[in-house]
């Protein structure tokens, strides 16, 4: 029997928690909840299959809570934000969040984010349990292993997020090719034409190139390509 997904909602609204839980447990998930940077901790946040996360909570942010679990886990984290808040959802894709809800919200809209994330999860865990442990996609001088959800570069290893790791792939298998914001989306977070989506991509892109090349010129390897998206250029894009 496949166990429940369990999922651990941390807002300092408590009414809004339980809200969320009435509306999600009758779908098939265990809840539990946290309502500050405390109890996040206590709650073993790195048990559950999915976190549902403020940005604003008493004490602590949202923002430092997922800088510090991104040391310790990669579970798939939704930010919660404020509406039209740009800022936060730049700042939660920085720092590893894999998707957000803008507040307020209407909950089959935060159902359906749950679940697309995790099914993407399920889907790269899959993918590592499938693939031979030395399968590699490469193009120059960068190297994605799937059976272990690591990426390198120049034997660097990368520190990477879900949403990164999908991105940098889809860029090696299509190395010397436009690839447009709306696939580099789907990649990235498993939907199209979603709110922000060109932002979002963006922002992305720019983190992915400065940990591919920290010290150098971190737009000649993934190049713009103006009002089309972006092509990814095998080994550094310089001419030796």
């Amino acid at each position: 029997m496949t166990p429940l997904p369990r999922l651990l909602l941390v807002d300092d609204d408590v009414e809004l928690v339980e809200m969320m839980r009435e509306y999600l447990e009758p779908e098939g998930f265990l809840i539990n909840a946290a309502h500050d940077g405390a109890s996040f901790w206590t709650a073993a946040p790195g048990d559950a299959d999915l976190i549902i996360l403020d940005v604003m909570l008493p004490g602590r942010s949202g923002f430092e809570l997922l800088k510090e679990l991104r040391k310790l886990s990669n579970v798939p984290v939704i930010m919660l934000t404020a509406k039209d808040d740009d800022v936060d959802r730049v700042v939660g894709l920085e720092i590893g969040a894999d998707d957000y809800v803008s507040k307020p919200f209407n909950p089959r809209v935060l159902m359906a984010r749950v679940r697309a994330v995790l099914r993407r999860a399920s889907s790269d865990a899959k993918q590592s349990e499938t693939a031979d442990s030395t399968a590699r996609l490469t193009a120059g001088d960068v190297a994605l292993d799937h059976a272990s959800r690591e990426a390198f570069c120049a034997g660097r290893r990368l520190d990477l997020t879900t949403a990164e790791f999908n991105l940098l792939e889809i860029f090696l298998r299509n190395a010397g090719e436009v690839i447009s914001r709306d696939d580099l989306s789907q990649a990235a977070f498993g939907r199209q034409n979603g709110v922000k989506v060109d932002r979002n991509v963006d922002t992305l892109v720019s983190k992915l190139r400065r940990k591919l090349d920290p010290d150098d010129d971190i737009e000649c390897r993934i190049k713009t390509v103006r009002n089309a998206g972006y092509i990814y250029v095998p080994g550094n894009g310089k001419t030796p």
